[in-house]
């Protein structure tokens, strides 16, 4: 299985892309990550005016506030669609669901994944996508010339790896997912970079996260095909 089911499966994400449901996750996505930059850019302020409130020049205090308020603008621009595709992998199921009752109608339904389980693999999710892009924007400091290619694959990566975990466990469980992800662990990167390739057009990469979601469910479902062929 290669890059042909990919691109098929892609295709077919795309096609769907109106469906009511997955501009319903798309935009609470997109709200959640507005609301959780906006919370930490207030939360780095309050920390900043903290620390420098025993400071008696009134500049250097506006200046540190102001600057943190910046730094957050900077870092929300390389952290907004990777913290807005972790938020959407909470609201996996939906998408997924809509997938299989228009492609795979024949299948039963399954159980949604319980909030909470679904909130601790955000959270987790979360911190590994900061993490990483955090440290990658000092590698885009002493490699400038490998940006792109260093921001997709790592992106492509991450990507890949929790949105396949995310559509396969609801079928065959996650110990399951994660052994079928070793198996096609090439096929899952190659997909996860087509994915992050339009995280960098504006506008563009915030349909990312529901067209990955319905991406790997697709190709999920090839693998299944795949396996028992």
């Amino acid at each position: 299985m290669g890059i042909g089911i990919v691109f098929q499966s892609f295709f077919r994400a795309l096609g769907q892309i109106g469906d009511a449901r997955f501009n319903k996750v798309m935009l609470l996505g997109i709200g959640l990550t507005i609301a959780l930059l906006i919370g930490a850019t207030s939360g780095l302020v309050w920390l900043v005016n903290v620390l420098a409130g025993g400071s008696d020049i009134t500049w250097l205090d506006d200046v540190l506030a102001w600057g943190s308020v910046i730094l957050m603008l900077v870092l929300s621009v390389f952290l907004m669609v990777p913290v807005a595709s972790a938020i959407t992998s909470m609201f996996l199921d939906e998408v997924a669901q809509a997938v299989e009752d228009k492609h795979y109608s024949h299948l039963p339904r399954v159980d949604p994944v319980p909030f909470w389980d679904a909130l601790r693999d955000t959270v987790n999710f979360l911190g590994i996508l900061i993490a990483a892009n955090v440290v990658a924007i000092i590698l885009y400091i002493f490699l400038p010339f490998l940006a792109p290619f260093i921001f997709w694959s790592m992106n492509g990566f991450l990507l890949g790896r929790e949105y396949f975990t995310l559509a396969a466990m609801r079928r065959i469980g996650r110990a399951n997912a994660r052994n079928l992800r070793a198996q096609y662990a090439g096929t899952i990167w190659i997909a996860g970079i087509m994915m992050a390739i339009p995280l960098s057009f504006p506008l563009v990469n915030l349909l990312v996260p529901i067209l990955g979601a319905a991406t790997f469910t697709h190709i999920f479902h090839a693998t299944q095909q795949h396996s028992t062929a």
